[in-house]
């Protein structure tokens, strides 16, 4: 099923709207959407290797526009349902403590969570809850999420045929993998 699934997106990833797909995941997976737009991404520059720069440019945009949704519902939410919890469970000195360090050690997170496994979108969140400085998550996003982005673009213009090789001689094996540290983000996001 899933290699099917790959097939029709490598198939559909050439034509002209499949930019504005991407565009529209890219931004909805920053904050909240599950899917990340590396999935498009990867068969769209396998497919249009000569476009790779403009694929991993609209990517970097819209996570990035994104993102500043999800920092705005991290700012604006955050009184609705994190201010409750808090005091419900009288935590207000821990997540004083908590906040500081997060605001102090802020570059970091958002550049660890926007190219890790971990789910950008609570790092989004979390950042406009917390009130990170706008400017230097914009400036973490736009390092992080151009960093992953553009890396990987590169490497599969560089090594496309190669890559387009493995993955469909290694499929199952790949999804295993993918799905394992997509898990493993979402516990140490929960955990840690």
């Amino acid at each position: 099923m899933l290699r099917k699934l790959y097939d029709k997106i490598l198939n559909k990833s050439a034509k002209p709207g499949a930019e504005y797909c991407l565009g529209l995941v890219s931004f909805c997976e920053s904050s909240f959407f599950p899917i990340p737009p590396d999935i498009l991404l990867l068969p769209m520059v396998l497919a249009r290797p000569d476009k790779w720069f403009r694929i991993a440019l609209i990517t970097t945009i819209f996570s990035i526009l994104g993102g500043l949704f999800g920092y705005m519902i991290g700012v604006f939410l955050w009184d609705l349902l994190g201010e409750p919890i808090i005091n419900f469970y009288n935590l207000q000195e821990k997540f004083g403590i908590f906040k500081d360090n997060y605001n102090e050690n802020g570059a970091i997170i958002v550049f660890i969570g926007g190219v890790s496994p971990i789910p950008y979108k609570l790092i989004t969140i979390a950042s406009g809850g917390l009130q990170l400085n706008i400017y230097i998550f914009v400036l973490a996003s736009l390092f992080s999420r151009g960093c992953r982005f553009f890396i990987l673009a590169a490497l599969l213009r560089i090594f496309g045929e190669l890559t387009k090789k493995f993955i469909e001689n290694n499929f199952t094996l790949i999804t295993y993998i993918i799905g394992i540290i997509s898990l493993l983000g979402v516990i140490i996001a929960i955990y840690f």
